[in-house]
């Protein structure tokens, strides 16, 4: 199957599925990573060689396919909701995506509503375009340091259904993949942090009744 991991920003993908990515690959299915705004700019403490280190990340993982956006980092609700939604468009009819990973749509991050709600737009393609295969699944990713700070009691929450286990191995990929992110990483208690990373992938892993697993929230699948 053609999986399309669309995310706001370089790193978002690793935090948000990592793991699963590098699962998907090495069971023969197809990623493809699209990222929306790819400018180091109002990102504290990270390298100035962003599209280097995503791309060492992606070798990490086994993603040979990237679509680059160029919108505004944390101004991304500055740009009209159209753009955003036909830059992902193209993402989809280029790669004849069958699936979609992307950002949750209650999350603290602007960047990352937007991008969720543009992709929960581009979505429907597949009903106006003939030649495109039918979408066959949305699933939201959780992204610490952002997903676990929506505070908004009126939203509903990132409440994880769909688990992935992913194994010590895959832990220590998405480690080593966000790592090549210079400037990301931090010492624990932060998020961004071996531990925090570890003991996520542990408790998704107990709710999932194995080991270690990444989580994610199933907005619908089909077929």
């Amino acid at each position: 199957m053609k999986y399309l991991i669309v995310v706001a920003h370089p790193d978002d993908e690793v935090l948000g599925g990592g793991a699963t990515i590098h699962k998907l690959v090495g069971e023969g299915h197809e990623v493809a990573v699209a990222t929306m705004a790819n400018r180091a700019a109002a990102r504290a403490n990270i390298s100035d060689t962003l599209s280097e280190d995503q791309k060492a990340s992606m070798e990490i993982l086994g993603v040979e396919k990237t679509y680059i956006a160029d919108f505004p980092n944390i101004k991304m609700n500055t740009v009209p909701h159209f753009e955003l939604v036909q830059f992902i468009e193209s993402c989809i009819e280029d790669w004849n995506a069958e699936a979609i990973f992307t950002h949750h749509p209650a999350d603290t991050n602007n960047d990352h509503v937007m991008t969720s709600y543009a992709v929960q737009a581009a979505c429907r393609l597949f009903q106006r375009r003939e030649n495109l295969p039918a979408l066959k699944q949305l699933l939201y990713m959780e992204v610490l340091s952002s997903t676990e700070w929506s505070f908004d009691t009126s939203a509903n929450r990132f409440a994880p259904n769909h688990f992935v286990e992913i194994g010590k191995e895959g832990v220590d990929i998405k480690i080593k993949a966000l790592s090549a992110y210079k400037g990301v990483m931090r010492p624990y208690p932060h998020p961004r942090s071996i531990k925090a990373l570890e003991g996520l992938a542990a408790y998704r892993g107990v709710q999932a009744g194995c080991n270690y697993a990444e989580a994610f929230e199933c907005a619908f699948s089909r077929g």
